[in-house]
């Protein structure tokens, strides 16, 4: 038999693709995943890896192995779950991912109310863009601004988050239509449904400037710099701002709340997904 924390430095070196990626990813330095993945080729007398200069390559029983290996990390992750679905208190820790623009400028300010009614509850918010994976155990509850098509999870629309183009009222004064300049996302960025719906609104007005974030193009606008798309539930509280009139369509983001199937019952995990249904559907510019 093996030893499944050396299997587990093999993963992470599968996925890195080096030995120094591995050891930053488990928290360990570079001699603890070497003597790891040692240790596993002599327990399974196998060779799994191809140290190369710079890099790590998997052998062709490396690649059936890692593949056998996925399967049992996503068993133990259901375990994991199970085990603090049934026994889990009402307090700890409750793990939220969401977009940066709910996190920055929607659930931070509004934490001070599950604190009051649940001081046991620790919420860690993580403002992440990009897709995580609820069954790797990457968090507890996600919020998405598409639908999720993971099998394992559970999902449901709580919200839509319409969309409108800002600037400050100075520039808005002074700057016809004709010559506004748009604030838009940088080339990271470029598939985002705003960007192309801003976009389609510019129809060949120039881009004054592009930012990787929401919070960057609410500064930008506030500064002058031009007009941005933001959430109305942004745009509207913002004084310095004015909401503008423009040819084309309404655009809006739906957003879901999702859950593993396999925490959804959990105490904690429960209250926070009550709590963020309740200040979503609490907030006009948000409602479905």
């Amino acid at each position: 038999m093996f030893d499944w924390e050396n299997l587990r430095h093999f993963m992470a070196v599968a996925h890195a693709g080096t030995l120094s990626g591995a050891a930053r990813a488990m928290h360990v330095d570079h001699a603890t995943v070497s003597r790891r993945l040692n240790a596993l080729e002599a327990e399974l007398q196998m060779s799994l890896i191809e140290r190369l200069p710079r890099s790590c390559r998997l052998t062709p029983d490396g690649m059936k192995v890692l593949e056998l290996a996925k399967h049992m990390e996503t068993a133990s992750f259901d375990i994991a779950r199970l085990a603090r679905a049934q026994h889990a208190p009402l307090d700890g820790k409750v793990a939220l991912s969401a977009p940066p623009v709910l996190v920055a400028h929607f659930l931070a300010k509004r934490l001070a109310s599950l604190r009051e009614t649940h001081p046991g509850i620790q919420l860690s918010l993580l403002a992440q863009a990009q897709q995580i994976s609820l069954s790797r155990g990457e968090a507890d509850i996600a919020l998405r601004l598409v639908r999720p098509k993971e099998p394992s999870n559970v999902a449901r629309r709580i919200g839509r988050m319409p969309f409108a183009l800002y600037a400050h009222k100075d520039y808005a004064r002074t700057v016809p239509p004709a010559d506004w300049t748009f604030i838009a996302y940088d080339a990271s960025l470029a598939d985002m449904p705003q960007q192309h719906w801003l976009l389609k609104i510019a129809n060949g007005r120039p881009v004054g400037c592009t930012l990787s974030d929401i919070s960057g193009h609410l500064a930008a606008a506030r500064g002058g710099a031009g007009v941005a798309g933001l959430p109305c539930f942004m745009g509207d509280t913002e004084g310095d701002l004015v909401r503008l009139e423009h040819d084309g369509s309404a655009f809006a983001r739906d957003i879901w709340l999702v859950v593993h199937r396999d925490l959804r019952r959990s105490k904690p995990v429960r209250v926070v997904m009550d709590y963020i249904s309740t200040i979503v559907s609490e907030t006009p510019m948000l409602t479905i």
